[in-house]
């Protein structure tokens, strides 16, 4: 348990490591491509440590340097046979997307991890491995991992994806395409939700030298034959983890900046500074900093469902502001490494704050939040959304403060320092 003790804080500019996202598809990228890349500002964290191991089993060589540089050799697409369960722990990014990277292989790969991961989604995907002849099934018959992948069958060509639930499944589809006959045109039953996941992906694949495209709302195409080039890239800061420091900012009325953020970010979380502005923040972006400056806060109605990773910190900000705000199309939070609509509302309810929920939605309305013990859930992203309240309410607790290695091993090292 951490107790997070509540201050005045300064004005300042804080570094946030590499991007959790970026630093999954770019390992991915360089494991596919034939050669040796050098990649920059990768991520240290639990997640990604998975994603790392199980390409090093699929045949991958990635050697860490001293200034955090990883090496990767790659397998050129043909991933090598690896007999044993490979786990993942509660990792959905890693489960989707090697998933997709399993696909290409000539021998099956189980894929497996904890108890909340063997409840998670997968039939979607495994159902569109399937149109296209791969074999891929759940060993409980429910969708859900344990999942069996094997290949073997190359020739690609049209399937039809439901996309309603996570944008991994597409993103797995698309950076496996390229090495089909075929290549693949994946139509979906309806726009992909968390859209800006699906831009990253197509993004981190050309610059490996890849091309996918968008053909419309419900249709992207990859084209076959291609290969992925290996070189040196680096991973910019994880703009999820910034909305913490952000909303800190926002609640407590301090001008807190995040560095190394460029203009043409495609991060769908460099949206929640500007919801912060919408709520009564200044946001300055001088091209390099971007900062969140708070100033009194009032409620908004919001369409977050492109932004879901930042649910949790708009929500606990929020709880500080003047009226209610409601936060809509986020049904998709039910399905991540907890129920995270219940979980938000849950713990703001034990603070004193009342929130309504829906199947896909959650209605804040802002008061005066008192201490309480949170729970996380196992949830890294609860763990440091609501060490944000803590901040400006005494005796916040946060349960299982090392939950937040997942995705930001440093976290509680650069908030303390604020």
């Amino acid at each position: 348990m951490k107790l997070v003790i509540s201050r005045k804080i300064h004005d300042q500019v804080v570094k946030i490591p590499g991007s959790k996202s970026i630093s999954h598809r770019m390992l991915i990228c360089a494991a596919l491509a034939d050669g040796i890349s050098q990649i920059y500002n990768v991520l240290d964290s639990q997640d990604i440590s998975l994603t790392r191991k199980t390409l090093e089993c699929m045949g991958a060589q990635i050697e860490s340097r001293q200034d955090g540089t990883l090496s990767v050799t790659g397998f050129g697409g043909r991933p090598k046979p690896w007999p044993d369960p490979i786990h993942l722990g509660n990792s959905g990014t890693s489960m989707r997307l090697l998933a997709g990277i399993a696909a290409l292989g000539s021998t099956p790969y189980t894929l497996t991890g904890d108890e909340r991961m063997r409840q998670r989604p997968m039939g979607e995907l495994l159902d569109a491995l399937g149109r296209i002849r791969i074999s891929a099934a759940s060993q409980n018959n429910e969708g859900t991992p344990p999942v069996v992948i094997q290949g073997g069958d190359r020739a690609g060509g049209r399937t039809l994806l439901d996309c309603s639930r996570s944008s991994q499944y597409l993103s797995a589809l698309l950076m496996a395409g390229a090495f089909f006959d075929q290549g693949l045109v994946i139509d979906l039953t309806g726009p992909a939700v968390s859209q800006p996941y699906i831009d990253l992906t197509l993004d981190v694949m050309k610059q490996f030298g890849v091309n996918a495209f968008q053909v419309s709302d419900t249709c992207y195409e990859v084209p076959g034959g291609q290969t992925y080039s290996s070189g040196s890239r680096t991973v910019e800061p994880d703009l999820s983890n910034a909305g913490y420091f952000w909303a800190a900012g926002a609640v407590t009325g301090a001008d807190i900046g995040v560095d190394n953020i460029g203009t043409a970010s495609l991060q769908g979380d460099l949206k929640q500074a500007y919801i912060f502005e919408k709520m009564g923040c200044t946001v300055n972006h001088d091209g390099r900093v971007l900062r969140v400056k708070g100033h009194p806060l009032h409620g908004v109605d919001v369409d977050m469902s492109d932004t879901p990773d930042a649910v949790p910190a708009v929500a606990v900000t929020a709880a500080f502001a003047e009226g209610t705000t409601r936060i809509r199309n986020i049904g998709h939070l039910r399905v991540k490494e907890c129920d995270r609509i219940d979980a938000v509302c849950s713990q703001l309810t034990k603070m004193g704050i009342k929130a309504v929920q829906g199947p896909d939605f959650m209605e804040i309305t802002g008061g005066t939040p008192h201490g309480a013990l949170i729970e996380t859930f196992n949830d890294h992203r609860i763990a440091m959304a609501f060490a944000v309240a803590g901040l400006r309410v005494d005796d916040i607790k946060i349960e299982n403060p090392v939950c937040v290695e997942k995705s930001f091993p440093t976290f509680w090292q650069l908030f303390d320092a604020l």
